[in-house]
Formats: structure tokens, sequence, C-alpha cells
């Protein structure tokens, strides 16, 4: 399984779209500030995750809530 996550910032009420293979890992690394990117931003809770079957579909999601319609989509039905 693939996961597409969105993690919001308890710092800042920030969110970050990311993907991975291993949901729980990538999330202790983002608060761990292992991940260049977010780690500014952290500590983060878990606002969303879905997964899929292949690591193209996880992927694709990802770019999908990173673009404006993305974006609006995950703001009126994901979080």
């Amino acid at each position: 399984m693939y996961y597409c996550y969105i993690l919001q910032s308890q710092k800042d009420d920030s969110y970050y779209v990311g993907s991975t293979q291993n949901l729980r890992e990538r999330f202790q690394k983002h608060n761990r500030k292992e991940v260049r990117y977010s780690s500014s931003k952290a500590p983060f809770e878990l606002a969303w995750y879905g997964a899929f079957r292949t690591k193209g579909l996880s992927l694709a999601f990802e770019r999908y809530l990173k673009s404006s319609s993305g974006f609006a989509f995950r703001n009126k039905r994901l979080i």
C-alpha cells in the first residue's frame, strides 16, 4: 500500500501534503524534524490520509492536492 497524507502544523496551522509507503515512519520523521522542507513547522498532527494500491496513484493524488483545484477540494472535502 502507498499513502497520500495531509499533515497540519501545530505551530502555525499550515498544511503539508506528501506520499509514502510507510505512513507511521514518515509521520515520525516529520515530527522529529528529519524532513528538511517541513522541519521548521513541526510538530504535526495527521489531518487526513488515503491508501492507494500503486505508487503512481498515490503520487498523482498528491500532485492533484497541490494544484489549485486540489487545494479547494482538500479544504472543502478532506479537512
